[in-house]
């Protein structure tokens, strides 16, 4: 089990990026685009720079939903390896079967 702390920490990064998602596109879309002038999109940098690194969708890490383990997760089923096992063993894996021989 990870620590409460670190699961707390990524729950609060992703109301962040949830938080800041159309406000971070619309000022990268100004940055990219190359027909506004340049003071404009220098602008639109510096107002990106002011926001959160929190709210960067980059910093977010995938973490089990079960345990919270950062390491070795399926994205499919948002579970780490050892709760994969564990929940195919248990036959809660629609399709999953575990291998034994």
């Amino acid at each position: 089990m990870a620590k409460k702390s670190m699961v707390a920490r990524e729950v609060k990064r992703e109301k962040l990026v949830a938080k800041y998602a159309a406000k971070r596109a619309a000022l990268k879309e100004v940055i990219n685009d190359k027909e506004k002038p340049m003071e404009e999109r220098f602008r639109a940098s510096l107002a990106l720079a002011k926001l959160p690194r929190n709210s960067s969708a980059t910093r977010l890490h995938n973490r089990c939903q079960l345990t919270g383990r950062p390491h070795a997760y399926y994205r499919k089923l948002r579970v780490s390896r050892i709760m994969l096992r564990e929940l195919g063993s248990f036959g809660q894996i629609p399709g999953l079967v575990k291998s034994s021989w």
